[in-house]
């Protein structure tokens, strides 16, 4: 199964943090993961030099994953030009443009 996730919530950093960043590290996630989505202060956990940007960006770069902050959430906060490498800013028409280019997805999670 293809999976994506918007992180939208304030709950998303320990759900991130220890639970789907430690699976996919180890390569036990259980699902393929296409893409990420960030939200309003999430978008800062995209910033280079965070200990999860820094680990989710070494995720993309082996798996090709998609990590995408909200552009307008990401230009407020004057982060667009501080995120790891691999992460791009944008918007739902660029997400979906983005995961259909690489196969599409069977499931979006919002958390």
């Amino acid at each position: 199964m293809k999976v994506a996730y918007v992180f939208a919530t304030t709950t998303s950093q320990k759900i991130l943090n220890t639970m789907i960043i430690p699976q996919l590290e180890a390569g036990h996630h259980g699902a393929d993961v296409a893409g990420m989505f960030f939200f309003m202060d999430n978008t800062f956990f995209l910033v280079e030099g965070t200990d999860m940007g820094e680990r989710l960006s070494k995720i993309a770069d082996k798996t090709g994953m998609l990590l995408m902050a909200c552009d307008q959430c990401a230009i407020e906060r004057k982060i667009e030009k501080k995120l790891v490498p691999g992460a791009f800013i944008g918007c739902f028409p660029n997400l979906y443009s983005i995961l259909g280019e690489i196969g599409g997805v069977d499931q979006v999670i919002t958390l």
